[in-house]
């Protein structure tokens, strides 16, 4: 069976969306707002639709993209099937999702065991935000880094055999051969910092975790009760 798949994100040739999409598309995977934009254009038809899945859920609808996702509820038919999947759902998006859930099945499945064990983790105090880029380049000219994901609190480009990425892909993403993790920004919650971090130690394999610290950062590893080597 040829299944027929579209890309439907935001940095794309809109015109070419159309063209992909009226020639008629089995699967379609988008950004929020390219998505919206089609339906509100009539190219992605909501008739057309059989099932929405939202990935991540928890995150798509506690960050700037609820807005986007509930515009595009609205431009869905009523009885649309509506599937949510991600690793925790707050009481607050379980709130959000009634505006477009009715009665909903919940399966639970065994807790993923992601823990920094066989991860080394370090840090380096730099003093001004500014500095954190020399930093990095500075590391780039000591160590010899083959793969590594650095991430970071918001969202910029990324160049070949280095990922840069934001909370959102942290729990997803799975690169065997990642065995660096450099957190440029130090994230605001416990649990994305053990998501981030255990990306380079999973499936029992060792890993070193690099964080960029400033004196504001310093103060939430406290709150967060994590424990770093200076480096």
């Amino acid at each position: 069976m040829s299944v027929k798949c579209h890309a439907c994100i935001g940095g794309t040739s809109v015109q070419v969306g159309i063209s992909k999409l009226k020639e008629g598309q089995h699967i379609i995977v988008g950004t929020p707002s390219r998505v919206y934009d089609m339906l509100n254009r009539g190219t992605l038809k909501r008739d057309n639709i059989r099932f929405f899945v939202l990935d991540e859920a928890d995150e798509m609808l506690s960050r700037g993209f609820k807005d986007q996702i509930l515009d595009i509820f609205q431009l869905l038919n009523n009885d649309i099937p509506v599937i949510l999947l991600s690793a925790t759902m707050p009481t607050d998006v379980l709130e959000v999702t009634k505006r477009f859930m009715r009665d909903p099945i919940r399966i639970l499945v065994k807790k993923e065991e992601l823990t920094l064990e066989g991860i080394r983790q370090f840090y380096v105090q730099v003093d001004k935000e500014e500095w954190k880029f020399e930093t990095l380049y500075d590391l780039y000219e000591t160590l010899t880094i083959t793969q590594a994901v650095i991430f970071l609190n918001t969202r910029r480009s990324g160049s070949s055999r280095v990922l840069i990425a934001t909370d959102l892909l942290a729990r997803g993403i799975d690169v065997q051969q990642v065995s660096l993790v450099i957190n440029y920004d130090l994230p605001a919650k416990r649990e994305n910092y053990i998501h981030r971090n255990g990306r380079g130690g999973r499936f029992g394999r060792k890993g070193v975790a690099i964080n960029f610290i400033t004196q504001e950062d310093s103060r939430v590893l406290k709150i967060m009760n994590i424990s770093i080597t200076p480096r």
